[in-house]
């Protein structure tokens, strides 16, 4: 089940909850261990090691976030990135990049579903379960007697991502964006097509900026400007390894007329590189104008657990 962006609502008939920035994953407790499947159902168990060997009841499935935390214990999705694409990761890397799983949902106890029950249900049963695991797996709160804007003035005081409001006798709908969750973000982020690349110099070698694309109201791919800010030095080196097993000769789609006075920042078309879509990432930006483009984009990594057809267009 999918939130969809918006203001939070207020009112008695609703729960907030924080947002985490992290890997959205169903979790499947067995006798031997915790099974992870991502939100386009990959396998995550192996990636995940010292989640996978969590001793948890047997036979629940969760929903839950994956998310390393920083020293304040507040989600932190760069440093999540250095777990990305390592199936089966090193010792050291597990213990240098620890991660953590929020579970927020439960949708099946036993042979029991709980898709059916309302939220409120759900929550209670949750907090039954005996789950939390200090430093491995919580259970955050949810919160039903504070106002929605106290909830998000304490959240963006904590340097939190967000808030999500949960309709209280919600059903849960699994695959849906439903507008029974509601999803507000601090910052304003956006998953994106990665559509080719621009070199730091006229001469090629590292990259500069990543061409980006979003689909319009008919699926349609299209241009919506370029990033160049937000990559660490290693974050650049690994896009640019993916980007060149995927290079083609021609744009992948069609570039705007006058992009050059109409795009800031726009990388002449002759030194663009183009790439085969498929990557998806994230960006946060401030906002996005009526062209199309983002204003003060940033890259914020890349996201495996999307496909191109999780892509939607933020309002303007």
């Amino acid at each position: 089940m999918l939130a969809t962006a918006g203001v939070l609502p207020a009112g008695e008939s609703w729960a907030y909850e924080v947002k985490w920035d992290g890997i959205r994953g169903l979790a499947a407790t067995t006798a031997d261990g915790v099974r992870l499947r991502s939100r386009n159902r990959r396998d995550l168990t192996a990636d995940y090691p010292e989640l996978a060997q969590l001793e948890l009841p047997p036979r629940l499935l969760l929903d839950t976030e994956i998310v390393a935390l920083d020293d304040r214990g507040v989600s932190d999705f760069e440093l999540l990135q250095q777990r990305l694409h390592h199936t089966r990761p090193s010792p050291a890397l597990v213990e240098s990049v620890p991660v953590s799983l929020m579970v927020f949902d439960v949708l099946r106890v036993d042979d029991a579903s709980q898709l059916d029950q309302p939220y409120r249900d759900r929550r209670d049963l949750l907090g039954e379960l005996d789950l939390t695991r200090p430093g491995r797996l919580a259970v955050p709160p949810h919160f039903t007697d504070i106002a929605a804007a106290d909830v998000l003035a304490a959240v963006e005081t904590q340097g939190l991502e967000g808030v999500v409001a949960k309709r209280l006798s919600s059903r849960y709908e699994p695959g849906r964006r439903s507008r029974a969750w509601i999803k507000h973000a601090i910052r304003h982020t956006c998953d994106v097509a990665v559509l080719g690349w621009a070199p730091a110099s006229r001469h090629g070698g590292a990259l500069g900026a990543l061409v980006i694309g979003l689909p319009d109201d008919t699926g349609t791919l299209r241009y919506a400007g370029e990033v160049g800010t937000g990559f660490t030095a290693s974050a650049r080196q690994q896009l640019l390894e993916l980007l060149t097993i995927r290079e083609q000769d021609r744009p992948p789609v069609e570039l705007p007329a006058h992009r050059g006075s109409r795009w800031a920042g726009a990388t002449p078309a002759d030194r663009l590189r183009w790439v085969r879509p498929g990557l998806v990432g994230e960006i946060a930006y401030r906002q996005r104008t009526s062209a199309g483009s983002f204003r003060h984009p940033s890259w914020r990594g890349l996201r495996p657990d999307r496909d191109l057809g999780d892509l939607r267009p933020p309002v303007l």
